[in-house]
Formats: structure tokens, C-alpha cells, sequence
């Protein structure tokens, strides 16, 4: 049995009830990915909070308590869950840009570029007045220090890292926001769950996001039982993978909230909404209409989720981030290359702030159902890759010695399923929560965006 205390100081920032934790079996230890962090037990206790949050409201609704199960080895696979993906039986597909990754400057440091979408590589070719190649990149980049490039790249509305320490972040003022906070933002009367036979049966999901960590949130509560719209817009580029992987268990819907009839659309559905879960740049879907406060106006009750890359207060508020940039800014590259001895930036073996962040979306969505059935009002509730890495390196490291191997396919298949889908068939990994009542799920396949009209079922 693994210690509980990483999901109880989860359950406790809550507030939850703590007589839950005793329906909660844990099993496994770490390591069981190459890493210096306790990434399994990250995994874990991520997906384990968030299961037992359902059964809280499976409980709330019906009054029967259920035992919610976790694996470690099974949550890791859940974390690489991207890069288990299958389609049709083929190889794992391609996640990164060409010349997406990292260099060293001219000055000696290190940093990160996310290219993966094309302004953002076009704007970082523009900085550099180079061509579209990695030699040309990293030529470019010894006439430039590693701060000085970061600093000009993110006034450019770019994302890039520069590599620090842990010591340099931990002095950094954006360094101390907590993993998730919940605060009460209007005024609404209770309202309970109605009849249903699973835990989020009945509940309506906005899901305003891309990429891993905001997606991953909408699929882990259309697991189990939510109904979940994922909005694009159709001129925004997207990930096909990723909307393949974290699609399951969602409607597909495009809504333009750069015209009128699009942000009508919107609001109508945030109208019968639940949850509105936005990972828009800081003040973007503000812009369209659509801030915490306003949302509150339309729908009062509504549970808003807000996700960004270094929180929402700071001189890094309104910084644009992606996981793997998170990791080489807050020193978790710069320890995990110390420990394996070698040089430059090593990423850790899977985007874990972006897992365990989408995790603790679903777990603040969640507690903020309960606050609204208990005591009535909306809420708002933050989440921030940062503040996810911060929590990481609070659980501590693996006990010293050699770096544990990377798990063989034989140790993963079991942790794989298959389902048809929009894009054919998909192999996939399963949900490591297991709940004795009301297993996981998803009732909807994975589709292509935009595939369903903006209109709940």
C-alpha cells in the first residue's frame, strides 16, 4: 500500500470530507519511470483524488459509497497516455515540430523552443532572421544570450525557456502559488443532482481548451458520467493526436468568438452549463466576453475552471507556456540532466504537469459541484502548470541510484484498450481509477472537431 498523504493534502486544500480517504486503495511504489521525481507517485495521486472526488458525488446523489482503486504503474501509463496512443494499428505518431526543442545560446545557457504551431515557429524564425532548420537555428542563437532570448521571445507573444536551476526558480517571484485554488465569485441557490446512475450524470461541460492539460480535464470528468462540448474555433490550429487522445468521451463543436454569431452560440450553451473550463491565454477569452464574472452572470452556479501556464498573479501572469517550457523553467530539466549526468536540458519522461494539471482541473471542477450543492453560489477555480510543478518537487525524489528502466510494452498492454472512434480505431489507455460502483467510461467516441452542432443533447 502506498502512503496517502500526497492525495489527503490534495483532499485537505479542498476542504473535502477526509472520512472519504478511507475508501481509497493505493498500490505500487516508486520508480517506475526513468526519472529523479516521484512521477508515479504524481500519477497517482493526481487520478486518485479526482476519482474519489466522483465517488464523493456519486455519494452525494444516491447516498452509496464506493472503494476507488489506483495502480502506480497504471496512472504512469495513463500520464504517457499520448504517446501510447495507436491509430488503426499503426506506429505512434509524431508529436513534435522539426525544429522544436533546445539549444544552447551564446552566453553557455540553454533554452527551450515550442514550435509545434506555425506562428509560433514563424515568430521565433523572424527573431532570429534564419531558416527553417535546426542548424540555422542554433547558429542563430550564439549571438544572443539565453535570458535575453527568452525575454524577447515572450514580448513577442512566443514560447520560450530559458533553463534554470531549481534554486534560481524558487527565488523567481512567480515560483509559490498553491496546485489549485477555489474561490466563490457570485451568488446562486444550491442546487443538487438530480437522478442518475452515474456520479456526473446530468452535468453539462464546456471544455474552452487545447493541447494536454485542459483536455485531459473535460475527458476525466466525461469518464464518469459529464456531458462535455468541446468548443473550437475553426481557424485556431489544433494537435491531431491530441484531439484524438483526450477527445474520448466528448461532443465536437466550432464557434468563431471573433464574430457575433459565434460568441451568441457560446453563451447560449454556457446558458444549461455546469462547467466552463477556459485554457485561453491569460485575458483572452476574457476579451471575447467570456470572463469569470460574466460567465457568472449568464449561468449563476456556474463551476469556472481557468488554466494557465505560471498562475494569475506575478510578473509572469500573462506568460504563455506549454509543459515541456514549464518543466525547463522551473529547474525540473535542469535536475533531472544533473542526475543522469549529461548536458543541457533533460525533459522527464512524460508531460506530467500537463497530466496531473488536467487531473486537478477535474478535481476543482468537482469540489466546486459539491460547494454549489452544499451552500449554493459559482465559483472559480485556478490551475497553473507552475504551480503543478511546484507540487511535483514537493513529493520529494526517488531514493538514490541507478535511473529505473523505461517500462517494456509487455508491462503497458495491459493497461491498453481499443474503441472505435472518428478517426478508426483507436488504442488507447485505459482510466487507472477504477471505481467499485460506477466504473469509468465514455460513452462517446473520439471525432473530429467541430462535428456536432452547438446545441446540448
Amino acid at each position: 500500500m502506498t502512503d496517502l498523504g500526497a492525495v489527503g493534502d490534495l483532499w485537505s486544500l479542498l476542504e473535502l470530507r477526509g472520512e472519504a480517504l478511507s475508501a481509497l486503495s493505493l498500490t505500487g511504489a516508486d520508480p517506475v519511470l526513468p526519472s529523479v521525481y516521484k512521477v508515479g507517485e504524481a500519477a497517482q495521486a493526481s487520478i486518485a483524488a479526482t476519482g474519489l472526488a466522483a465517488a464523493e458525488l456519486h455519494r452525494l446523489r444516491t447516498g452509496a459509497e464506493q472503494i476507488v482503486s489506483v495502480d502506480m504503474r497504471h496512472a504512469a501509463a495513463e500520464f504517457r497516455s499520448e504517446r501510447l496512443l495507436r491509430v488503426n494499428g499503426g506506429e505512434a505518431p509524431e508529436l513534435w515540430d522539426a525544429i522544436a526543442g533546445t539549444y544552447r545560446c551564446g552566453d553557455g545557457r540553454w533554452v527551450r523552443l515550442h514550435t509545434n504551431f506555425d506562428h509560433h515557429r514563424d515568430g521565433v524564425l523572424r527573431i532570429l532572421g534564419c531558416d527553417n532548420d535546426r542548424k540555422a537555428v542554433a547558429d542563430a542563437l550564439q549571438d544572443w544570450s539565453g535570458a535575453d532570448f527568452e525575454e524577447e521571445a515572450s514580448s513577442q507573444g512566443l514560447v520560450v525557456a530559458l533553463m534554470r536551476s531549481r534554486e534560481e526558480w524558487l527565488a523567481h517571484p512567480q515560483a509559490d502559488i498553491p496546485p489549485i485554488l477555489i474561490e466563490r465569485i457570485g451568488e446562486a441557490p444550491a442546487q443538487g443532482f438530480g437522478p442518475g446512475d452515474r456520479p456526473l450524470s446530468g452535468v453539462r461541460v464546456l471544455d474552452l481548451t487545447r493541447i494536454i492539460a485542459g483536455p485531459t480535464g473535460g475527458r476525466a470528468l466525461a469518464a464518469h458520467g459529464a456531458t462535455v462540448m468541446r468548443v473550437a474555433s475553426p481557424y485556431l490550429p489544433s494537435i491531431p493526436v491530441l484531439v484524438m487522445e483526450t477527445g474520448r468521451g466528448k461532443l465536437s463543436t466550432h464557434l468563431d468568438l471573433e464574430s457575433d454569431a459565434g460568441r451568441a452560440g457560446l453563451e447560449r450553451l454556457l446558458g444549461d452549463a455546469d462547467v466552463f473550463i477556459q485554457g485561453y491565454r491569460p485575458g483572452g477569452i476574457a476579451a471575447r466576453g467570456f470572463s469569470p464574472e460574466r460567465a457568472a452572470e449568464v449561468r449563476p452556479g456556474i463551476v469556472y475552471v481557468s488554466l494557465s501556464a505560471y498562475g494569475h498573479k506575478g510578473p509572469w501572469a500573462d506568460k504563455r507556456g506549454f509543459d515541456s517550457l514549464v518543466q525547463t523553467a522551473t529547474g525540473m530539466n535542469h535536475m533531472e540532466a544533473a542526475a543522469a549526468g549529461v548536458e543541457g536540458p533533460k525533459p522527464m519522461p512524460c508531460q506530467a504537469l500537463d497530466h496531473a494539471s488536467g487531473y486537478f482541473i477535474a478535481l476543482g471542477a468537482m469540489a466546486g459541484l459539491m460547494r454549489r450543492a452544499q451552500e449554493g453560489g459559482s465559483w472559480h477555480v485556478r490551475v497553473a502548470l507552475a504551480s503543478t510543478a511546484r507540487w511535483l518537487d514537493g513529493l520529494g525524489r526517488v531514493p538514490e541510484g541507478p535511473i529505473c528502466p523505461e517500462p517494456s510494452d509487455g508491462e503497458t498492454a495491459s493497461f491498453l484498450t481499443e474503441a472505435q472512434s472518428g478517426f478508426g480505431t483507436l488504442t488507447h489507455t485505459s482510466h487507472a481509477a477504477i471505481l467499485s460502483e460506477t466504473p469509468a467510461r465514455w460513452a462517446q467516441p473520439a471525432v473530429p472537431l467541430g462535428t456536432h452542432p452547438p446545441i446540448w443533447p
